[in-house]
């Protein structure tokens, strides 16, 4: 039975099954995908590259609707959520039609040698190793900027979601891309450590798992091929004492459980000033209790399914052994009867440093809350995590959350606002959590050749 099944987790009914690509399909796709890359489409004018990306956008605000129940019946995310991710996708590629040839043009340095000035060029194939989470957004974050450069693609989408991956590459097609700018492939990880080991691939982005990033970027090193990872998170979301509190409840409740938790910039450390730290846990586990379980299709519903039974089973273990290890089961903690694989919205607290759950990173409902007396100690308890993808301050005092900031160990800070992302932001953290850059002017450099040229006067 192919790996590539689609299932929808509300009822754990399979939908349709997808055949997977033999290493000789898969060859083969490299092989147009590196032609392509010897020719005027990647390596000539830039505009033709761009009118694709406009077309893939105007596409995708023309299917919103059909495209964000492909992702709610296939992994589970509330259907006014996957029309946003879509919504989303589109904006991605309409602002690198609109700028990334300014991101591209050459850039001067001043030098006693001449005149000199790096240029940006493709470097090759790339190879894309994508999540669930996001079916369309993750795609797209790569699809837009190699595209835009002059990359081709070779993708190879989570084994849950084949339907999203599949209409994802007709799209592309649809727009006008020639084969090989963008391959949808559902193959094996074997088979992508053969691809990676090719010469003609000369880059590798994965999005996923601790685990899945370790072995990709050991395969890409030991082929000296760059790479970019963006990998897991276990943000934290500040409460000070001086914060609105209703807000910071409001949008931390939110951070939590947005995507069924499923997110890797998701609030999952929630540090909170002992001052308001008894008024904000009553707040939050108020909000907690009030969401509504259900059909993710239906408008009112307002946490939908884990994405699959397995994902379920594992943060069962791992609430478990938070408890087995002494935190304190403050709120939820049952798996809802039925044939979905829902799970009730969480609260742990008392957790110490000796806990696996400390460290660890929960992919769904669940929030740990800790409590702390002064900022310094917000400093240390932030940055003492294997992480360092996102996080929240909130706060009344601008000049406070600013501080703090900059303090924290991470790759991105939000001030008075959950986690968010926008085309035009860089994305990507530190420490286990990956490295390197999508989105922004810095996400379209990461695989380009950053070549320099110096003109003797």
């Amino acid at each position: 039975m192919s790996s590539y099944q689609s299932i929808n987790p509300a009822n754990n009914q399979r939908l349709k099954s997808w055949p997977e690509h033999s290493s000789e399909q898969a060859l083969q796709a490299l092989e147009i995908a590196s032609q392509l890359y010897q020719s005027p489409w990647s390596k000539g004018d830039i505009q033709p590259r761009l009118r694709v990306l406009k077309e893939v956008a105007d596409i995708i605000d023309q299917r919103v609707d059909e495209l964000a129940k492909i992702a709610t019946l296939e992994m589970g995310k509330l259907i006014n959520q996957s029309r946003g991710e879509v919504k989303l996708c589109a904006q991605i590629a309409r602002y690198y039609a609109d700028n990334a040839q300014r991101f591209l043009q050459p850039v001067p340095y001043p030098s006693e040698l001449g005149e000199a000035w790096v240029e940006h060029h493709p470097i090759g194939v790339i190879m894309a190793v994508e999540p669930w989470n996001f079916p369309y957004y993750q795609l797209m974050r790569v699809l837009a900027p190699n595209l835009a450069a002059g990359n081709p693609v070779l993708a190879k989408h989570a084994g849950i979601v084949p339907h999203c991956a599949d209409a994802f590459a007709r799209i592309v097609l649809e727009a006008g891309a020639p084969q090989g700018a963008w391959t949808n492939l559902f193959i094996s990880s074997e088979q992508v450590a053969e691809l990676i080991a090719d010469d003609r691939v000369q880059g590798v982005a994965l999005t996923g798992s601790e685990k899945a990033g370790s072995i990709v970027a050991a395969q890409a090193a030991k082929h000296l091929k760059k790479s970019t990872l963006e990998l897991g998170g276990n943000d934290v979301f500040v409460v000070l004492d001086d914060c609105d509190l209703d807000e910071a409840v409001r949008q931390g409740a939110q951070a939590r459980l947005s995507n069924a938790g499923q997110v890797c910039t998701a609030a999952k450390r929630f540090i909170v000033q002992e001052k308001v730290a008894d008024q904000f846990l009553e707040k939050f586990t108020a909000a907690f209790a009030a969401m509504k379980m259900g059909d993710p299709l239906d408008e009112s519903t307002t946490l939908g399914p884990l994405s699959s039974a397995g994902a379920r089973d594992n943060l069962v273990k791992q609430v478990q052994q938070a408890i087995d290890h002494g935190a304190t089961l403050h709120y939820g903690g049952d798996v809802m009867p039925g044939a979905g694989c829902f799970y009730q919205p969480t609260i742990l607290t008392g957790i110490t440093r000796q806990n696996p759950a400390y460290f660890d990173e929960f992919f769904g409902p669940v929030a740990q809350v800790y409590v702390v007396k002064n900022d310094d100690e917000v400093v240390r308890l932030a940055n003492d995590s294997h992480y360092g993808l996102g996080g929240s301050v909130f706060t009344g005092d601008i000049a406070r959350g600013r501080q703090l900031a900059s303090r924290i160990e991470t790759g991105m800070v939000f001030i008075n606002s959950m986690s968010d992302t926008a085309p035009e932001l860089p994305f990507g953290g530190i420490k286990r959590s990956g490295y390197g850059r999508e989105l922004s002017d810095l996400g379209i450099k990461e695989f380009v050749n950053q070549k320099l040229v110096v003109e003797k006067s």
